[in-house]
């Protein structure tokens, strides 16, 4: 199972930072191949990703969510696709952005990618243009401040 883990420091305090991931509806704007993203309630939201001439359509669920810490989430319907982002705070106006996604190759064309690399440089030039959008804009569009735990086993 491919698995990523990249960083970022971006140059906005980490409540702005956490507020922006938080909107899952502006991903298309920094997130390449992400086509849409609709939010269906606080903790569910379906995705269309287009990659390598692939359209794919998945649901979310946020699995744990701590203001300014971290956001998780995992696929709901048969696909194996989860992640976690962390932020930490750098100084007053400086936080780390750090993203882990991992999930499961379908196809030759995706597991090919994954053993190239593909998928690490995606990673990295979408936390790229996630810098270079919340710095641009130096505040959030909005947030959600809601608590998840994580479920008991």
């Amino acid at each position: 199972m491919p698995s990523v883990t990249k960083s970022i420091d971006v140059s906005v305090p980490v409540r702005t930072a956490y507020n922006q991931w938080t909107q899952f509806e502006s991903f298309p704007h920094f997130m390449g191949g992400v086509e849409s993203i609709t939010q269906t309630d606080d903790t569910h939201s379906h995705w269309v990703t287009k990659i390598g001439g692939v359209t794919r359509e998945f649901d979310t669920e946020i699995t744990e969510q701590h203001p300014d810490e971290r956001v998780a989430w995992k696929s709901t319907d048969g696909k194996t696709h989860a992640g976690v982002v962390t932020f930490h705070r750098l100084g007053e106006g400086e936080s780390r952005v750090t993203v882990q996604l991992d999930w499961e190759a379908e196809g030759i064309v995706e597991k090919a990618g994954a053993l190239v690399g593909v998928d690490d440089h995606q990673v990295k030039a979408d936390l790229d243009r996630f810098k270079d959008f919340i710095e641009s804009r130096g505040r959030e569009e909005g947030g959600w401040r809601g608590n998840v735990d994580s479920p008991t086993t």
